[in-house]
């Protein structure tokens, strides 16, 4: 069947050597670095770690048996996902949990799959999460971001290019990376009980200094995954 050739050759992983090289990833690298450093250009992407993080809640609340309902990303790059289920319990702490280590985990396993061909199955995964949540976008800009994301990831995608592909994923993976320790910054900042490590806390009586120092934890991972990566290419 045609149709099925057409999807199968745009989601297996490459063969041969992955177009990695020192070069490549230094101009990639440094254009990850203009859109985090540059103030305009961070303003546009911080809705990316944004969109990331919200859909971490709500793709761990689905693996965890609640039902996703819908999702905001707002003018201030904040945003909402909404999952419904039991209002508490270890699915509730799991998916409220996973908001901000998400982007770090995420970045990670880009930079990780890209040095290993593996580029083509992560875009096509990323692209069926998009396609998955477009239903259940709840406002004007959520649609726009989300319309952005889905052409991107689509095209990406569809012109497949072994090339292209890796070199996207580590720059979007190091600017997750870096945007997840940017958002943790501010959530460490905040001492609100609306916040995620202020809900986990109430959820269960656990210290929101514990979840931060999880948060933390797991984005230290994700950094020195990264560095050993880039690392090992650079070499």
């Amino acid at each position: 069947m045609e149709w099925f050739e057409l999807v199968r050759d745009r989601v297996v992983p490459a063969t041969g050597d992955v177009a990695l090289s020192a070069p490549r990833v230094v101009v990639v690298l440094a254009v990850a670095l203009a859109l985090i450093v540059v103030d305009p250009l961070w303003r546009v992407v911080r809705l990316v770690v944004t969109l990331v993080h919200e859909l971490g809640h709500a793709v761990v609340g689905v693996l965890v048996g609640r039902r996703f309902t819908g999702f905001v990303l707002r003018g201030d790059m904040s945003g909402h996902a909404v999952t419904r289920g039991p209002v508490r319990g270890p699915g509730r702490v799991a998916s409220t949990w996973a908001g901000y280590p998400v982007p770090a985990i995420l970045g990670a396993g880009m930079v990780w799959a890209a040095g290993r061909g593996w580029s083509a199955p992560l875009v096509t995964a990323g692209l069926a999460v998009l396609l998955f949540a477009l239903v259940r976008v709840r406002s004007a800009l959520t649609v726009v971001v989300m319309a952005v994301a889905i052409a991107a990831s689509g095209a990406l995608w569809w012109w497949r290019d072994d090339t292209l592909q890796p070199q996207v994923l580590v720059g979007l993976g190091v600017v997750l990376l870096v945007g997840a320790w940017r958002h943790l910054g501010a959530v460490l900042r905040d001492r609100s009980r609306g916040s995620d490590p202020g809900v986990l806390a109430s959820l269960t009586h656990v210290p929101r200094a514990v979840w931060n120092g999880s948060f933390v934890v797991v984005c230290a991972l994700a950094t020195w995954l990264v560095a050993a990566e880039a690392v090992a290419t650079l070499r």
